[in-house]
């Protein structure tokens, strides 16, 4: 397994990179690049969208309890454009239009060989620091990387779609994982990009009735609008202190998914915002026996009213990034599903080329632009 190439000098000439050196401190850097190893290719990165992760390093220099040690380069969602190719490919050609899937497990330990390489605790994941040295991520304008991790492209799936594939990710391994039935009613907390994508597997899957919630009444009707859910809630904007008032505020929120769903409590809930309060309102929202994805990375400890989850035996299921999902994202993507929405509509604001990086930065953590428009997913084209 090779992970460096893109780091050390080498024959090949330089190539831009955006380096985080600190807080909002992004700086334009030359790098040397080798030749790829005789398992590697190398791609042109053309389609980068910023994650939710990238924003907290570029915002503390630090993602919860993982902390920068070193200058590191963000970007993991992308796809680009094969230039070159190590001597023992074979799957793939100078030219070829690739979705890369950027986290490198060990590929020897038991997690490994039972098909969860998304857990293997020696996982190597571009643009995230848990690692030391960092593997760096893909706001780059060429990188090597394992052949066998790039994904080749159909004609009819648009590079901009390529970058989607590793986001969609996570909602295929959520939905795989939820072991959802046909004719399920489903909740989402949370229309961000994620939620949404979350929404849009539940639809393929055959649901019922997906439920998305949100405090941001603009979000929950942009799933509304483009068919990613079927109905809505906007959830109040409270902030309770102590944890009898969590509670009640939790119920309150149960409330009203009962009365937006069409058979009370739901069979499953997405959890993609990582706020208490939200998980708290999933528990009781849920029916008996049903389940409970955790997907967002938000507050690392919480309150829960734990009895009331395992009285009613909800399970609650972790779900982290993703493993073999590729194949059926691209199958998916490329299919015309008429169950799925429109994923290219989730790409709301784009910026070209390095220079734009940092304004690129800034708008992810906003909720709408200057325009009024909605701030989903923010793409940067470094080609």
């Amino acid at each position: 397994m090779t992970t460096g190439a893109d780091q050390t000098a080498g024959e090949a000439a330089g190539v831009n990179a955006s380096v985080l050196h600190g807080v909002k401190d992004l700086k334009i850097e030359r790098r040397s690049l080798t030749s790829p190893a005789p398992s590697e290719v190398q791609i042109a990165v053309q389609a980068t969208g910023l994650c939710g992760s990238d924003l907290h390093y570029f915002n503390h220099y630090r993602n919860g309890d993982i902390i920068v040690k070193e200058p590191l380069t963000l970007g993991h969602e992308s796809s680009g454009v094969v230039t070159e190719v190590g001597s023992a490919v074979k799957n793939l050609v100078v030219g070829d239009r690739v979705a890369l899937e950027v986290g490198l497990p060990c590929s020897e330990c038991e997690l490994c060989k039972g098909g969860r390489y998304n857990i293997c605790k020696e996982m190597k994941f571009r643009s995230s620091a848990k690692a030391f040295p960092h593997f760096q991520g893909t706001l780059q304008e060429r990188i090597n990387h394992p052949a066998s991790s790039c994904h080749k492209l159909p004609s009819n799936v648009s590079l901009e779609l390529g970058a989607i594939l590793e986001p969609l990710g996570v909602a295929i391994h959520g939905s795989r994982r939820a072991g959802l039935k046909p004719g399920s009613t489903v909740l989402i907390f949370g229309a961000g990009a994620v939620g949404l994508l979350c929404a849009a597997m539940c639809k393929v899957s055959g649901a019922q009735q997906v439920i998305i919630a949100d405090i941001q009444g603009d979000r929950v009707d942009f799933a509304i609008e483009n068919k990613f859910a079927d109905a809505k809630i906007v959830v109040p904007m409270k902030r309770p202190q102590e944890i009898e008032e969590k509670l009640a505020f939790a119920k309150e929120v149960a409330e009203l998914v009962k009365s937006a769903s069409s058979i009370g409590e739901v069979d499953a809930v997405f959890e993609c915002t990582g706020v208490e309060s939200c998980l708290q309102a999933a528990i009781y929202s849920t029916r008996p026996g049903g389940r409970i994805m955790l997907i967002g990375m938000g507050s690392p400890i919480q309150t829960l009213p734990i009895s009331a989850a395992a009285l009613r035996e909800i399970d609650l299921i972790g779900v982290f990034r993703y493993a073999n999902t590729y194949e059926e994202a691209i199958k998916l993507v490329s299919s015309g599903n008429p169950l799925l929405p429109d994923l290219a509509k989730l790409i709301t604001q784009r910026y070209k080329g390095f220079d734009g990086i940092p304004e690129a930065f800034a708008m992810a953590g906003r909720v709408k632009d200057d325009e009024g428009k909605l701030v989903l997913k923010v793409l940067v084209d470094t080609a």
